[in-house]
């Protein structure tokens, strides 16, 4: 009934750790006080609250806000398009925006995406749940293999170049390629350095245009605002929405470099581009959090605790043949038995701590705790998850041990 910061109180009373945070929307934990109090005061005072996509001082506010603090010290020149308050509308605007300016149809998207679920979107998801819930076929996409698909021996980017670049390969030149740098709910894929800057190469040899999809693991859910930032590459557009909106009010923008800005009037539109009360929150967010290197610094360095404490889990239980991988504050443990992760997150669920599986038949258990999360509840929920693997790992055993002797 109640949510503060990492932890949400039940009906009872009773405390649980969040290490989901709506799924990468809560970056700033539940109900943080400044941004509540920004929030507050904007309701108290009569703020604007729907105003479509027209000009309104919190809306104004939050774009040179964004420049100040995000775009103009990373040197970045992106134009702002806020589209419907969902991430799956802002992906839907980036396709049709590269198919418009380009005149081709074909989007390259990537094995394990996830990218929505609106048509378009789910056209370029990998999982065949999500994509057998279209009920029409999918089209306008094409799935090339991600960074290690095939493992650290394939070389992906030179099996696309010859496909892209060989007029006979039967692979059309794509109007973009989209991707996650780091695949959520695909399973905590993480795109390595040199993979990401020859795809970007690739596709400028190509006049590709690269869509980054920084929908969950940007706001600095992997330590910097942008995912991409470090890596020498500049995408052509970006989307953000998820955390975007700081209090967890639904928000959505597309950047695009200037030149791409190319739509005319109307031409994606929708009644709530002009959610100024997640202006207002968004805004504050940006000013609380992203005015210094601090908060970067800090989520590097629990970013840190979180990587060892996994590796830990994976040394003492070496027979769960488990791989660890993220970045920043989003982290996967990847069990080879496929039903280990979902059954493990029944038993945190009994330890009070809030945790998801994703992946190829859910076998990732993924954390996306708040990035405001302390150090002490950071290793706390972490010992309950130790806890929890030790128990199912004992059960299984005695089950197994049961099984033989009959």
């Amino acid at each position: 009934t109640n949510a503060r910061g990492s932890e949400l109180i039940d009906s009872d009373g009773q405390h649980y750790l969040d290490f989901l945070g709506g799924a990468g929307t809560l970056n700033y934990g539940h109900n943080h006080p400044r941004l509540k109090r920004a929030v507050i005061d904007y309701l108290q005072k009569d703020g604007v609250l729907h105003g479509l996509d027209m000009h309104t001082e919190a809306k104004e506010r939050f774009m040179t806000t964004f420049r100040d603090l995000i775009l103009e010290p990373r040197g970045l020149d992106y134009k702002m398009q806020f589209t419907g308050p969902t991430g799956t509308n802002a992906v839907e605007a980036a396709m049709k925006l590269a198919r418009k300016i380009t005149g081709r149809h074909d989007i390259i998207s990537f094995t394990n995406a996830f990218h929505g679920m609106t048509l378009g979107a789910v056209a370029a998801t990998g999982n065949s749940h999500h994509r057998g819930g279209a009920g029409v076929p999918l089209s306008g996409t094409t799935f090339m293999p991600y960074s290690g698909y095939f493992g650290s021996e394939t070389d992906t980017i030179a099996y696309m170049e010859r496909l892209i670049e060989d007029p006979s390969s039967g692979v059309d030149l794509p109007a973009a390629m989209i991707l996650e740098t780091v695949q959520g709910e695909g399973g905590v894929n993480v795109a390595s350095r040199a993979w990401l800057q020859r795809l970007a190469e690739l596709c400028r040899r190509n006049k590709i245009l690269l869509i980054v999809d920084d929908i969950q693991v940007g706001c600095g859910r992997t330590g910097s605002f942008f995912s991409f930032e470090g890596y020498d590459i500049e995408p052509d557009i970006v989307t953000l929405s998820k955390s975007l909106g700081g209090i967890g009010l639904p928000m959505a923008l597309v950047l695009m470099k200037p030149e791409l800005d190319q739509w005319k009037p109307g031409e994606h539109n929708g009644t709530f581009r002009g959610n100024n009360l997640a202006f207002v929150a968004a805004t504050e967010a940006l000013e609380s959090f992203w005015g210094d290197k601090r908060f970067e610094e800090e989520i590097r360095e629990k970013g840190a605790i979180l990587r060892q404490r996994l590796q830990w889990i994976k040394a003492d239980n070496p027979e769960l043949k488990a791989q660890v991988r993220g970045r920043g504050m989003i982290y996967g443990i990847d069990f080879e038995d496929a039903t280990f992760a979902g059954d493990l997150v029944q038993k945190c669920y009994e330890r009070k701590l809030i945790i998801e599986n994703c992946g190829p038949k859910g076998r990732v258990l993924k954390f996306l705790g708040p990035l405001t999360t302390t150090v002490e509840q950071l290793n706390d929920g972490l010992d309950r998850l130790v806890e929890a693997v030790a128990e199912l790992v004992a059960e299984r055993a005695s089950a197994k041990s049961l099984a033989e002797s009959r």
